[in-house]
């Protein structure tokens, strides 16, 4: 579908976040070492959890109440954003329970397989109903001012750590969707990306406990 609004970045963070999702579940099922170890000690979990919320956080607060306005009174377009929030809301039990499971020393690895089922069921159910429906809506009821409103209140919760953020985000992007995503950052964002970013993420090996910093 073609867009007014670009949506490049927002389906790429959706493709980051599935591809996470499934990154757990590999972790989750493997034998021979405790997946409670694997997921606690890895960097990567933290970023997971981090950027989903800010996701999804900035998304709650910036979109959803502007587009509310907009379809005052369009009763299949709001019962759409309903479920939308309905269904971000589900997410943050998930992640609370992965993290009191891998606290839990007697039975937590026991309950890890069944999380990430839910996880991987319930986040890609939430990305393709948003992907299949609310961003046709989006694209109709959101200024083109508001959407970049929208991505800069992102990018400020992102804050600090966009020099792991990018590199995550692209991690698993096309050479033509990583350039086109790139074209549109400062000089400055583009070389510290090309010389620093990419190469220090790719080391850091998030999924690795040796990740963790």
């Amino acid at each position: 579908m073609t867009y007014k609004l670009d949506m490049t970045m927002m389906v790429t963070v959706h493709d980051a976040l599935r591809r996470e999702a499934e990154r757990i579940a590999r972790i989750t099922a493997r034998t021979g070492d405790d997946p409670r170890r694997l997921l606690g000690a890895a960097v990567g979990w933290e970023m997971f959890k981090t950027y989903l919320r800010v996701h999804h956080t900035t998304e709650d607060d910036m979109l959803w109440p502007v587009m509310e306005r907009a379809l005052a009174g369009q009763t299949d377009e709001l019962a759409l954003l309903a479920a939308m929030e309905a269904e971000h809301a589900l997410i943050d039990p998930l992640l609370e329970s992965f993290d009191a499971a891998i606290a839990d020393p007697d039975t937590g690895h026991e309950r890890l397989g069944d999380l990430a089922d839910s996880l991987t069921t319930v986040l890609g159910g939430h990305l393709r109903h948003e992907e299949r429906e609310a961003l046709a809506v989006i694209d109709l009821s959101v200024t083109e001012e508001q959407w970049r409103t929208f991505g800069q209140e992102h990018s400020r919760r992102i804050g600090a750590d966009a020099s792991r953020y990018l590199p995550w985000v692209l991690d698993s992007a096309g050479e033509e969707r990583t350039a086109l995503i790139l074209g549109r950052m400062p000089d400055h964002i583009r070389a510290a990306y090309r010389d620093e970013w990419r190469a220090a993420y790719d080391a850091s090996k998030i999924w690795e406990p040796s990740g963790r910093r």
